[in-house]
């Protein structure tokens, strides 16, 4: 997998001071789409060891409290995304107790294979649905068109 940015400290993409991962590849292309440079899955930087290590790190760093994870792209779903992310919020529930993980993905919940809701199976919030350009409302929190739906799998007083 390739991400295409990180940001260690981020209070747009979800709820709180969080740590966000872009990672490369997005099959849905959608129009309008504000990140299209994340579309080709060999945009960015390869997501190593070291990479992971750090989210890890940056999540548990007691200096600069962070709520979560958010997973955006690109898709983290996208089927040659789907190994890393796996392996990566697994190492979230592990290693990063209390921290909650939102992911935003072009795929519908109704339409993942089972890899795909391996990773479903382990996060707390996902926004699915394609961006739809013609039902774009930026008043909308968490999500750019109305079609969008956030999935809230685990609740806590802080969702």
């Amino acid at each position: 997998m390739n991400y295409h940015n990180y940001y260690p400290v981020d209070i747009v993409n979800g709820p709180g001071t969080r740590v966000t991962l872009f990672v490369s590849g997005c099959i849905h292309q959608c129009k309008g789409c504000y990140n299209q440079s994340t579309w080709r899955l060999d945009a960015g930087h390869p997501f190593t060891q070291e990479m992971e290590d750090k989210i890890i790190s940056d999540l548990n760093d007691t200096r600069i409290k962070r709520r979560g994870l958010s997973l955006s792209g690109g898709d983290p779903l996208h089927p040659q995304n789907v190994a890393a992310v796996l392996k990566l919020v697994k190492r979230v529930r592990q290693e990063c107790v209390g921290k909650d993980i939102w992911l935003w993905s072009g795929y519908l919940l109704s339409e993942l294979t089972p890899e795909q809701q391996q990773v479903a199976n382990l996060i707390d919030v996902m926004v699915d649905g394609k961006y739809e350009q013609a039902q774009r409302n930026p008043s909308l929190v968490w999500k750019g068109s109305e079609n969008q739906v956030i999935h809230y799998f685990k609740l806590d007083s802080n969702n």
